[in-house]
């Protein structure tokens, strides 16, 4: 895909180095992913017909609270809650609402970050709530199966863009086995994480590979890929923050913050039990 016109988020445009982590600070880090997987793993739990994205959003709040975290998101360039909660055709940087009252056969992108003694986690998760349609079934798979195809690319010495083409070609991969040609949103990818939760740099969800800075030990990103039924066109509503298709299809979206180490891909926002990439799932 032609990356020509890409709009890198506003918090993003100063160029700056990579930040490199101790294996220590990377522990920390950690232990501020395993608040995020525990406060998505309650949410997924929570999500189902009937429940409002605000409630959602009180819950992930006070989870991230009692484990001695602070939301990331709540106030960052005005954002006015702890989670982005976007449902069907909206991307991300959807704002939870009261009146916003799931249903089944919703699909829903969760977005949790937590700040843990000055360090960031960041994961996001596509939630099914009730019976919903094959094809949503099959993009949010799609949509996980590229991200975990990005963090697999995550080792010291590759290239920052050996992660983009990763994700894209499992994208591609996966439509085909699917029969449908999933649109890949460009404008929007994954980035540095740190001390602060989006750092340099910023990493396409396309592109040749090759290319960019390279990996080393140390360093930490959060891999997020979007993908939506139809086109990859996008737009941003009225409020200023909530991104959704062009076309009106469905979206999804799933992250995980990664390390990089010599022993591989770190997932540190995985549950406890999970921090490695899974075997590749058959399709």
């Amino acid at each position: 895909m032609n990356l020509r016109g890409l709009r890198v988020p506003r918090w993003l445009r100063r160029r700056g180095a990579i930040e490199i982590k101790t294996r220590e600070e990377l522990e920390v880090m950690r232990a501020a992913g395993l608040v995020v997987a525990r406060t998505l793993e309650l949410l997924t739990d929570a999500a189902r017909s009937g429940v409002s994205t605000a409630e959602l959003d009180d819950l992930a709040e006070q989870t991230i609270r009692d484990a001695g975290a602070v939301p990331s998101f709540k106030g960052y360039h005005g954002f006015p809650a702890s989670i982005c909660a976007s449902v069907n055709d909206q991307i991300v940087h959807g704002i939870p609402a009261r009146e916003c009252v799931l249903a089944d056969g919703d699909l829903l992108s969760v977005d949790c970050g937590a700040i843990l003694d000055g360090w960031h986690g960041d994961a996001a998760v596509t939630i099914s709530i009730g019976e919903v349609a094959a094809a949503d079934r099959q993009l949010s798979a799609a949509t996980e199966a590229a991200m975990w195809a990005g963090v697999a690319a995550v080792e010291p010495g590759a290239r920052l863009t050996d992660i983009s083409f990763a994700i894209e070609s499992a994208a591609d991969r996966a439509g085909e086995a699917d029969g449908i040609e999933y649109g890949m949103v460009v404008e929007y990818g994954g980035h540095g994480i740190g001390r602060a939760m989006h750092m340099d740099p910023f990493l396409p969800n396309v592109g040749k590979p090759g290319k960019g800075p390279q990996l080393r030990t140390g360093m930490a990103l959060a891999i997020e890929p979007m993908l939506s039924g139809g086109s990859g066109e996008t737009r941003e509503l009225d409020d200023g923050w909530t991104v959704v298709t062009e076309d009106g299809s469905r979206a999804a979206h799933w992250e995980h913050t990664v390390a990089v180490t010599d022993d591989g891909p770190w997932v540190l926002t995985a549950p406890e039990q999970a921090s490695r990439p899974p075997e590749p799932r058959a399709r």
